[in-house]
């Protein structure tokens, strides 16, 4: 879809549910009064056209993730992971509960399901954002640690936590709280299928929660099948 300034933004939402995120994050509605131009949006809202043009096309144009991560240093794969990964988690989380909160409000007495997984959004996002801190603040800067070690060919310094092996169990278990509760957002929402006829909101909603779930896979990919088993390897070799 060729994007103009008369475009209304319900045109441009209904044709790419993703682009909702883009409107939402300027504060405008994209739902109930998604029947005015861009333009005319824009001005509303102090954004230039130009801006907002760019933000919409690429949603359509994601950067390739081909890489090879299992070619990649200890220390830069953790950047990457908090960079990209981290950085979505925190950035999506407040967009998905303010979609589930207005969804579970005003469709909640005729789809009850909706209702529940606002519940269990909350819930992981909480979860997640601890989850998150105790990575950034203590596993993660411990792997940078056992990095530089090898490099300087020197003793990484000792831990609270004992054996790295510790704290990487118990983001593995965390890890596998939050994709269980995933599966059911996932069974509730009938695979992110909006019901017919759903508004814009409800759409975008579902296309979010599918969007955060798929990311998390692959967030939780990098640490458990790559980073963790490295760094368990690494740390082993640092103590030989």
């Amino acid at each position: 879809m060729k994007i103009t300034k008369d475009n209304t933004v319900a045109e441009v939402v209904t044709y790419n549910i993703k682009t909702a995120d883009v409107f939402k994050k300027h504060g405008i509605d994209f739902c109930c009064g998604g029947g005015i131009s861009i333009e005319k949006a824009c001005k509303k809202h102090n954004v230039s056209f130009e801006e907002m043009e760019k933000e919409l096309l690429n949603i359509n144009n994601p950067t390739s993730n081909a890489y090879n991560y299992d070619s990649w240093k200890l220390d830069f794969l953790v950047d990457h992971i908090i960079n990209i990964h981290h950085a979505y988690v925190t950035e999506s989380t407040p967009i998905i509960i303010q979609y589930a909160a207005k969804v579970a409000k005003v469709h909640g007495h005729h789809y009850t399901e909706v209702v529940e997984i606002n519940k269990l959004f909350i819930e992981v996002a909480n979860e997640l954002a601890a989850h998150l801190k105790k990575e950034e603040m203590v596993l993660f800067p411990f792997i940078k640690q056992l990095v530089k070690a090898e490099k300087e060919e020197t003793k990484a310094p000792k831990q609270h936590f004992g054996t790295v092996n510790n704290p990487i169990r118990m983001m593995e278990e965390e890890h596998e709280n939050a994709g269980d509760i995933l599966k059911e957002i996932k069974r509730l929402s009938n695979n992110y299928t909006p019901p017919e006829g759903a508004c814009n909101t409800f759409k975008a909603l579902y296309a979010k929660l599918e969007e955060f779930e798929q990311d998390l896979h692959q967030h939780i990919h990098l640490e458990n099948n790559i980073l963790f088993p490295k760094a368990i390897l690494l740390e082993k070799k640092n103590n030989q």
